[in-house]
């Protein structure tokens, strides 16, 4: 199993802006530095607290000022762009990151935004046929009008030397393409098993959820003959590592992780739909319950027996993305990311 991270990320309403983006910069620079394997950043124009539009802009500066995490999208929203202007800033940005760089894709779950673009119809097929048509820009398309329900572009006429689409991925054919599944027997990842592509689960799927990803990549997968691995199935979750469990569970409750599902998570879809058990009576009580289900927190003995558990109930799978938050207090979560990385990963080497 290896280990990287996935951020929204997430801030309060009334946060400096500069200082969030400076601060989500020097997160990413610092796990470069720890030798986590990858970091995937979230697209969001309508949610209050996420506070990245354009995770492309924030991945073109973050690989200047590191040295070996590959970055990715998460995700890029197929059905509020259009697959033209895609098609040229993603390939330009493998350009920059020399390959460093991962596609990540999907329908997302965000109304707001799909508002805000007026993202009408079936998001699912607006997901596919868009990625299909960025995939076509990357081969050699020909000239004429291209229209679906949800976009249009002209390619126009080429002259040579002077007039061409010659915008191409560094990667050939393109940058290796990653989509996150949400529901049970989630269809988006039934396309990553068609075609190949990197699965990833999201941090608020619940275990039960979980297990039936796995099924929809290898049902996908049924369909084009295609023999997926597990090691490419990335499971994101929220991981707090301290010296002792209880200091572990007391600081994941009074800290930013505990404030982001109070404050946010818990106000956006209501709380009631983060009980793992019936018979949670209220926030506080949910939150407690979170910490034994859905959240990994504790020592390095506890959450490397708690990702071992998840390991073997899921079948296995290659990549923990854990969550980002913001590191405040600094020293606390670095300390968490430091033993996660450097206490907790040694003890599931076996796991492959």
């Amino acid at each position: 199993m290896e280990l990287g991270f996935f951020t929204m990320p997430l801030h309060p309403p009334g946060s400096d802006t500069t200082k969030t983006l400076d601060d989500d910069m020097a997160q990413v620079v610092t796990l470069d530095r720890m030798g986590y394997k990858e970091a995937y950043i979230g697209e969001h124009f309508t949610f209050t607290w996420e506070n990245i539009p354009s995770p492309d802009l924030f991945i073109a500066k973050a690989v200047a000022m590191t040295e070996n995490i590959v970055f990715g999208t998460g995700i890029t929203c197929m059905p509020i762009h259009n697959p033209a202007v895609v098609a040229h800033r993603i390939a330009q940005l493998d350009h920059l990151a020399h390959g460093r760089f991962h596609w990540g894709v999907g329908s997302s779950s965000t109304p707001s935004d799909a508002e805000m673009f007026m993202a009408e119809g079936d998001r699912r097929r607006a997901t596919r046929e868009g990625i299909d048509a960025v995939l076509k820009i990357w081969e050699d398309p020909e000239p004429g009008h291209y229209k679906s329900d949800f976009w249009e572009f002209k390619i126009p006429e080429p002259r040579p030397d002077i007039v061409s689409i010659h915008m191409k991925p560094y990667q050939k054919p393109h940058p290796p393409i990653a989509v996150a599944g949400s529901s049970a027997k989630s269809d988006t990842l039934i396309l990553a098993g068609e075609r190949g592509w990197i699965p990833m689960s999201i941090n608020l799927a619940p275990v039960s959820v979980i297990k039936t990803h796995w099924d929809a990549v290898e049902e996908g997968a049924a369909k084009t003959g295609l023999s997926p691995s597990r090691s490419t199935w990335r499971i994101a979750r929220e991981v707090y590592v301290a010296d002792t469990t209880e200091q572990a569970r007391k600081e994941a409750l009074e800290g930013t992780l505990g404030r982001d599902f109070r404050d946010y998570w818990f106000r956006l879809f209501g709380w009631e739909k983060f009980r793992q058990t019936p018979n949670i009576p209220d926030v506080e009580a949910c939150l407690e319950n979170l910490l034994d289900t859905l959240w990994i927190v504790g020592s390095p003995e506890h959450v490397a027996e708690r990702l071992r558990e998840l390991y073997e109930e899921v079948g296995g799978f290659g990549v923990l993305l854990t969550m980002g938050h913001e590191w405040e207090p600094k020293e606390q979560w670095v300390h968490s990311m430091d033993l996660l990385r450097n206490e907790v990963m040694p003890q599931l080497v076996d796991l492959t």
